[in-house]
C-alpha cells in the first residue's frame, strides 16, 4: 500500500497467517479460485466468530438451489446495494453479475436504475419486491406477493428475495461503516475478455 492508497478498512486487517485455521483455509480457497482475495474476507476476519456466521448465511442464501438463478440473486444484491449506496457491494457483486449474465453493461444499469435496465419483466418484478423490502419493508403486503406470483415466483422465492435483500442490508451497512474498499480487480471483471 502506498501513502496515497486508502486502507482496506478503518479497523485492523489481520494477516492471513495469523487467522484461525478454518478462516485461513476459506480465504486461501477463495484466492485459488479467484486469483485474489476479495477484501470482504480480509476485513471481516477482524472478528472471526462474526466472519463464520456471515459467510455461513451468505452461502445459505447465495449458493442454494431454488427458483432464482445465480444471476438474479446478484441482481438483487446490486440493485439494493445501489439503493443503500454501498460502493463495495455494488462494485464486487456488479462484477459477479456481469460474469453470470455475460452482459458487461447490466450491473451498471441495475445499480443506477433497474427500471431502465435490460432485464425481463419477471426480473423487474423481482427487483420491485426487493427494493420494497429494502426501503419500505413495513409496507410489504399480500399485493406484493401476488405481483410476484404473476411472474411465476413462489412464496419460497419471495422469502429468498427478502432474505438476500435483508442480509445485504447488513453487509452494506457494515461495509459503509468500516469503509471497506473494493478490490481493483473487480472493476474490470466481466467488462473485458479474460487474458489467455
Amino acid at each position: 500500500m502506498t501513502a496515497s492508497t486508502p486502507p482496506l478498512s478503518r479497523y485492523p486487517v489481520p494477516a492471513i497467517a495469523e487467522l484461525p485455521e478454518d478462516i485461513r483455509a476459506r480465504i486461501l480457497e477463495v484466492q485459488d479460485k479467484a486469483g485474489f482475495v476479495p477484501n470482504v474476507f480480509l476485513t471481516l476476519a477482524h472478528r472471526p466468530d462474526e466472519f463464520r456466521a456471515f459467510f455461513a448465511y451468505h452461502d445459505a442464501l447465495m449458493l442454494k438451489e431454488g427458483g432464482l438463478t445465480k444471476g438474479e440473486r446478484e441482481m438483487i444484491v446490486v440493485a439494493t446495494s445501489g439503493a443503500n449506496q454501498c460502493l463495495y457491494c455494488v462494485v464486487a457483486h456488479g462484477a459477479i453479475l456481469r460474469i453470470y449474465e455475460k452482459k458487461p453493461e447490466l450491473a451498471d444499469q441495475v445499480a443506477v436504475n433497474y427500471r431502465k435496465a435490460d432485464i425481463t419483466p419477471r426480473q423487474r418484478a423481482m427487483l420491485d419486491f426487493a427494493l420494497k423490502v429494502c426501503q419500505a419493508s413495513s409496507e410489504v403486503g399480500d399485493a406484493d406477493f401476488a405481483a410476484l406470483r404473476k411472474h411465476g415466483f413462489s412464496d419460497e422465492d419471495a422469502w429468498d428475495i427478502a432474505a438476500i435483500t435483508a442480509f445485504f442490508a447488513l453487509s452494506n451497512r457494515m461495509a459503509n461503516t468500516i469503509s471497506m474498499r473494493p478490490n481493483e480487480e473487480f472493476y474490470l471483471m466481466g467488462r473485458v475478455p479474460k487474458a489467455k
